[in-house]
């Protein structure tokens, strides 16, 4: 899905479809001329998010790669990024984000499960074993 006209599978508009709807007529000049407009930051995470609740993982993914390496500073964008890297089983990638986010704020307790379960993914359970106390020590538990 990369433009305004795509459709899923089944034939419904794609999630990103009805986002830039909503913003259709911004801009509209006297005279119903559209002016030309620039999808800003907040547009990005809207297509974002509907990418991924869609569960298109990937396309959520390359959307907010592209938000974090814009600003890197909120948690937020990263957070998802890892957990859309994590579903697409990109499981390198959503552990290098997931230690960015626990370096960056320490007592993000979904992170610490996440990164645990990144890493029983890898086979690597030793390793998610203090991850997993972690997120047990925030109150985390494996439903959430």
């Amino acid at each position: 899905m990369t433009d305004f006209n795509d459709f899923l599978p089944s034939g419904e508009a794609a999630p990103d479809r009805w986002v830039a709807a909503t913003h259709l007529f911004d801009g509209v000049a006297p005279g119903g001329v559209p002016a030309p407009r620039e999808e800003g930051p907040f547009e990005r995470w809207e297509r974002a998010n509907a990418r991924f609740d869609a569960r298109d993982y990937i396309g959520a993914a390359n959307l907010l790669a592209a938000i974090v390496a814009e600003d890197p500073g909120p948690t937020g964008p990263r957070l998802l990024l890892a957990r859309a890297y994590y579903h697409s089983a990109q499981l390198r990638r959503a552990e290098e984000q997931l230690r960015e986010v626990i370096d960056r704020d320490p007592v993000e307790h979904y992170a610490h499960l996440l990164l645990a379960r990144t890493l029983e993914r890898q086979g690597r359970h030793d390793e998610a074993a203090s991850w997993k106390r972690m997120a047990a020590a925030f109150g985390v538990t494996a439903a959430e």
